[in-house]
């Protein structure tokens, strides 16, 4: 579809644990997926805002009603100040790219916007009613096939996207993917934060942490297989800074989401036509934040041995991949293909 300078093209990633957004005027951004609100007079004297969005909300979080709206992918269940949270975040990815919500000279606004590989019907609802009003037009893509479109990995591919809450797959045949060609998988960021909660409360009773202060130490040193160094960790245990040594507890969580990930990785593989597996086995790409964990693509490639081996890599840029994805398949989509990818 031909763009006009009154019509803008984004792509958005509303991941999770972070949700960025690509648009056809040249801006990127990143933003952490939280949303807040003043819990009362004191907090709103402080803060200056009826509502802090992204880091703004996670850094203020002791004076907020802080929200991470998103899980698994898709807005939580039964809660409408999620789904106003998640109004929100799209406001304010919007906002970032240069977009006034009203005004004579807003230009209209196409959006492809990834969501999990199997999201149910009634999540895209919940999410197009959350669009209402800050996109003209909007289409609800697997975010793998997001992936794989924006490198132009069409052909012979299995795109393995790891999140923080679910890791979707796809594998590309040259056309759009079916559902047989889809999986979603629960096991992925913040199961990995979970395990590491679990076994760092078993092995350090008196350790005091913080899902927060988890998250990152895993965003810093996650790993599979042998460690490259020590994780080292300092954190109050009875009030007294203390320094722990968490790597085993850390190369654990990380290698919980390894046998599914490979057994649906394998299940996938072994689907394709026979003649085209090999190929297949050997342009397997991971993305997503969790795709950064240390020794990743060697496990996986361990695992494709059974098959007769395989190749896997990275994407480039994991933070981006899935709205630039987005936004390449706004700006090369047709009228009809809007009319039978929005529904």
């Amino acid at each position: 579809m031909e763009e006009s300078n009154e019509t803008l093209s984004v792509g958005i990633d509303l991941g999770t644990s972070r949700s960025s957004i690509s648009a056809s005027n040249g801006e990127r951004h990143v933003i952490d997926s939280y949303v807040g609100w003043p819990v009362d007079l004191v907090a709103r004297k402080l803060v200056k805002k009826s509502v802090l969005v992204g880091r703004d909300a996670l850094d203020n979080r002791s004076m907020l009603e802080l929200r991470r709206p998103l899980e698994r992918g898709v807005i939580k269940e039964g809660s409408e100040k999620d789904e106003e949270a998640v109004q929100e975040l799209l406001r304010h990815l919007i906002s970032l790219i240069g977009i006034k919500q009203k005004g004579k000279n807003r230009p209209k606004v196409r959006a492809v916007v990834g969501v999990p590989a199997e999201a149910f019907r009634v999540s895209k609802q919940r999410l197009r009613r959350a669009m209402d009003g800050i996109a003209d037009s909007v289409m609800l893509v697997s975010e793998p096939f997001a992936v794989a479109y924006g490198l132009e990995a069409l052909l012979h591919t299995l795109i393995i996207d790891i999140g923080a809450g679910t890791a979707d797959f796809c594998v590309m045949q040259g056309r759009y993917p079916t559902e047989q060609d889809q999986r979603t998988l629960p096991d992925a960021g913040d199961g990995i934060d979970e395990q590491l909660a679990k076994l760092l409360r078993e092995h350090h009773p008196d350790a005091q942490f913080s899902i927060h202060m988890l998250r990152e130490w895993k965003e810093k040193w996650s790993f599979v297989g042998e460690p490259s160094a020590r994780v080292l960790v300092t954190v109050p245990a009875k009030g007294k800074a203390t320094e722990l040594d968490i790597t085993n507890e850390m190369r654990a969580a990380c290698e919980s989401i390894l046998p599914p990930v490979c057994e649906t990785m394998i299940d996938l593989l072994t689907r394709v036509e026979p003649e085209f597996q090999e190929k297949v086995r050997n342009n397997v790409i991971i993305s997503g934040g969790s795709s950064l964990i240390a020794g990743l693509p060697d496990a996986l490639e361990k695992a494709l041995l059974e098959l007769g081996g395989g190749h896997v890599t990275v994407v480039k840029d994991p933070i981006f991949a899935g709205s630039d994805g987005g936004l390449a398949i706004a700006r090369d989509a047709t009228s009809s293909d809007w009319e039978k990818l929005s529904l």
